[in-house]
């Protein structure tokens, strides 16, 4: 009986504390468990990422993230092949294993262009940079928080959406209800359709006082079939 009585006050204190807190609220305290020292708007740093996945092996990148300089560079090591891709403010640069002439086959087939630089520039800016992106211009935080059961653990959920000049997915990122560290995001472009991804983050590493998820394993949502993993391997602050 004891032991039923405290599993009933601890359910019906996470229940409270998740109608208590605000949209707003619970992204201000993930914000201060990642980045309790606001540096990430300032971030100028180099982060080594491996990619495994069944089908395409492992790609080796790095990537360089200026935010106050508005520089952004990835250097792609795979099949033999290094690819660099340099965005300095409005101008675009593209190299091939050193060289900046190649040819259109060759761009094709390697998916060598500004666009996808640029493509590159704000899927890392963004995933590296959560929670904190949520405060970006255009997102649309839901003043509810949620609370769900997730892989056999219990969730503050914080559900996200966009102005659609800047995007048309359904976020919604999971928080620890003690510490309010982000342990899985999920996302959706029809979510009644079950389509999109869920992102399971675990270890942390720190890089400039900020604290970022070291593991990142992806899954898709229908059926839960494993997708690949990404490893924040290194991460340094720049000069």
């Amino acid at each position: 009986m004891k032991y039923y009585m405290l599993t009933v006050f601890l359910l019906l204190s996470f229940i409270n504390q998740a109608q208590d807190l605000t949209g707003e609220e619970l992204l201000n305290r993930a914000i201060a468990f990642h980045d309790p020292n606001d540096n990430w708007k300032s971030f100028n740093g180099e982060m080594l990422i491996e990619m495994e996945s069944p089908n395409n092996g492992t790609r080796s990148t790095t990537i360089q993230i200026d935010l106050p300089s508005n520089y952004f560079k990835s250097t792609v090591k795979k099949n033999n092949h290094t690819v660099e891709s340099e965005l300095d403010k409005e101008e675009c640069t593209l190299k091939l294993d050193g060289s900046t002439t190649f040819s259109a086959k060759v761009k094709d087939s390697l998916k060598i262009s500004c666009d996808r630089a640029n493509m590159m520039k704000n899927y890392y800016t963004y995933l590296y940079g959560l929670p904190m992106k949520l405060k970006d211009p255009g997102t649309i935080i839901d003043p509810k928080v949620q609370k769900k059961t997730f892989k056999g653990k219990e969730y503050l959920v914080l559900k996200a959406g966009y102005e659609k000049e800047v995007g048309s997915d359904t976020w919604y990122f999971y928080f620890d209800p003690k510490t309010y560290a982000m342990e899985v995001y999920q996302f959706f472009h029809d979510e009644s359709k079950n389509d999109g991804e869920y992102i399971l983050l675990s270890e942390i590493i720190t890089v400039n006082g900020i604290k970022i998820p070291k593991v990142r394993a992806w899954y898709y949502n229908k059926e839960g079939i494993y997708l690949a993993t990404d490893k924040l391997v290194e991460g340094k602050i720049l000069d």
